[in-house]
């Protein structure tokens, strides 16, 4: 049997990074964090008295189109996992984010699901116990409150890095641009031609396959223990089976040592049926692994692979059409998120960070220098010597970082080390928008049946 082996490739920042100091000083309470991100938000709101363009020429002047030029006056929300944690969903570097409550884990490698059909078993046999998890989360208060903000026309655009889909639902799309930087779970693609396909039906493809994997997913779906983000209560329910939650659907029962060599999953149904294309199966449909052709793969890019190009530009393009941006739930540990907060502060940008937890480049997203500096220089990736110039001029920075703590406003920039859906719910009821706020809540609670 093939076996997987541990790849040359390192996942940056699997152990927690400082926490950082809140900008302005008055932010480390809730209260002074809702006025610090409030008056951050409305200095590029065009609805503010406080308002000031972002461009320079006036919007009577500007050859810009107006819708262009209306997203240049408002701010990008960059999404994290972090956002996603009061929705059920764990994350990989928070308080109880995976590498902090399971130092041996590691997910699988771009490389690894497309070479190896045992890994490719591992992972959807993981998938397939993880999958409810995802289809039942819903948004929290932190996504009705960036809905709100969209509305109300202070936020003009969303990148996230989050696969869970959970900014937009099927009853209320968010009414602005929405960028899923790594993908959705929610849709496959086909390796071969590239075919997409629905994971719901997928699913139910793996329940049939697998029989024993189905009745064991029964089991915690019975026990609930899938419905509980409390570790210690999600392994009461799960009893010996140890049930272990990762990001991105994963789930692992080490109390039972499961076997994923005699899981099986479907082949890419649009394959099959193209006589031109070579696709092995089983007597059932299941992929064998001498097939060439027809191996599905969910529609995220994975540790080691290569963003989309057209995505890629989608979220440069959405950054470079802003006036500020806005860091919600994100620890930037990725340099596919990170790259875009250096992109905006290599434009002057001013950058807002609300998250728990330590947050990678800190000192330079702020102060210009220190702290681990925008620009990489860990080995992921983006190096480019920023961080050795960062600490040479730390000491000079010193008088610039003292004014930025003590800034009583946050109108330059913020960093919040609370909780993002308090934040910004908060702020959504400070520049007007509580009623929208609540009827939106109240909406999703009846169409999901919650409260």
């Amino acid at each position: 049997m093939t076996t997987t082996t541990r790849p040359l490739l390192r996942i940056p920042y699997t152990t927690p990074l400082p926490p950082g100091r809140p900008i302005p000083s008055t932010a480390s309470t809730l209260p002074g964090a809702i006025t610090a991100l409030a008056e951050f938000l409305s200095a590029s709101w065009p609805s503010s008295p406080n308002y000031t363009p972002f461009s320079p020429l006036l919007p009577s002047q500007s050859t810009l189109p107006q819708s262009l030029l209306a997203r240049k006056q408002r701010t990008l929300i960059l999404s994290g996992a972090g956002l996603s944690v009061a929705s059920g969903l764990p994350d990989y570097r928070g308080p109880r984010g995976t590498y902090t409550l399971n130092q041996n884990y590691r997910p699988i490698y771009y490389h690894e699901f497309c070479s190896n059909h045992e890994a490719r078993k591992r992972y959807w046999a993981r998938s397939f116990l993880g999958w409810p998890v995802v289809q039942r989360a819903r948004g929290n208060r932190g996504h009705v409150a960036v809905e709100a903000l969209a509305g109300m026309g202070v936020v003009g655009g969303v990148v996230t890095q989050n696969v869970d889909a959970l900014h937009t639902t099927p009853s209320s799309p968010l009414p602005i641009p929405i960028i899923n930087l790594h993908g959705t779970l929610t849709t496959l693609t086909c390796l071969t031609c590239r075919t997409p396909h629905p994971r719901t039906h997928f699913q139910t493809t793996l329940s049939t396959l697998n029989p024993t994997f189905s009745a064991l997913l029964s089991t915690l779906l019975e026990s609930n223990a899938l419905s509980t983000s409390d570790p210690t209560e999600k392994q009461r329910r799960a009893g010996r089976a140890g049930l272990e939650t990762n990001p991105d659907g994963d789930i692992s029962l080490p109390g039972l040592n499961l076997k994923y060599t005699h899981f099986r999953y479907p082949a890419c149904p649009t394959c099959l049926t193209n006589p031109d294309v070579e696709t092995h199966v089983d007597s059932a449909g299941a992929l064998l692994p001498t097939s060439p052709a027809g191996i599905l793969k969910p529609n995220v890019t994975m540790f080691g692979e290569s963003l989309c190009p057209e995505t890629k530009r989608a979220a440069e393009r959405a950054v470079d059409e802003a006036a500020r941006l806005l860091v919600v739930g994100s620890s930037l540990a990725t340099y596919s998120a990170f790259r875009l907060v250096k992109r905006a502060r290599e434009q002057g940008m001013r950058v807002g960070v609300v998250s728990v937890g330590g947050v990678r480049g800190e000192g330079e997203i702020f102060f210009g220098g220190g702290g681990g500096a925008l620009g990489g220089g860990d080995g992921d990736g983006g190096g480019d010597g920023a961080g050795a110039r960062g600490r040479r001029g730390e000491k000079g920075n010193q008088r610039v970082i003292q004014e930025v703590l003590e800034m009583g406003a946050g109108r330059e920039g913020v960093r919040i080390n609370l909780e993002a859906e308090d934040v910004l719910s908060g702020v959504v009821e400070v520049l007007g928008g509580g009623k929208v706020e609540m009827e939106m809540e109240m909406e999703r609670g009846a169409e999901y049946g919650v409260g």
